[in-house]
């Protein structure tokens, strides 16, 4: 907790108590389903926590935005953002119903009220949101196909509608299509850890 502390002074007690509660529950879920690699989850705080957290040091949500979160899995990076922003709205999506059932309880373990589930395919979704947010889905090409059509067309926030996505590695070949429209921005710039190094926020406004 120490670090998200760090990163994010201004945290209510509420929002400390929601993140120590995240802190205790996946660890514990982590030992019946296989949600984060066993390896990693002593990572937890950092590479999935802090990381989703990320979003939050690019764009500030405006209360009344609506973000989808595709390919959320257990939660991420929707449940740690809902935490940062509670007047905004999250709807977490995922094709496979036991990690959005651990995302579900820990949701409601940790009181986190603006918050819904659909387990399913993302064609199945209906509404329309002003962001979708993915970490490490899919390319950014099929991942565009597939969202366009959710984008909201008011603009209610410091950046237009579109899509964010937390990505690593070589990007070059995927957002070549989109070059001239594409943000990248290095969360090496926000967070100081070696895991952060070759990590990045991808913007799309769409």
């Amino acid at each position: 907790m120490e670090i998200i502390k760090k990163y994010f002074p201004n945290l209510t007690p509420e929002q400390q108590q929601q993140f120590s509660t995240m802190l205790k529950l996946y660890p514990e879920w982590n030992e019946k389903i296989n949600v984060i690699s066993r390896k990693d989850i002593e990572n937890l705080e950092v590479n999935h926590i802090l990381h989703s957290m990320a979003l939050a040091k690019f764009v500030q949500l405006m209360p009344g935005t609506a973000v989808m979160d595709l390919g959320t899995g257990g939660g991420f990076p929707g449940l740690p953002l809902a935490v940062l922003f509670p007047q905004a709205t999250f709807h977490l999506v995922d094709r496979v119903g036991k990690k959005l059932k651990v995302a579900q309880d820990i949701a409601t373990q940790a009181g986190v009220t603006n918050v819904t589930f659909q387990h399913g395919d993302v064609l199945e979704v209906k509404g329309q949101f002003h962001f979708v947010v993915s970490r490490a889905v899919m390319p950014l090409p099929d991942m565009v196909k597939l969202v366009r059509r959710f984008i909201a067309k008011d603009n209610i926030n410091s950046i237009p509608n579109g899509l964010l996505c937390l990505k690593g590695g070589t990007l070059e070949q995927e957002l070549q299509p989109y070059k001239r429209e594409v943000l990248v921005d290095d969360i090496s710039s926000y967070f100081k850890e070696d895991f952060f190094k070759t990590k990045k926020i991808v913007y799309l406004p769409l």
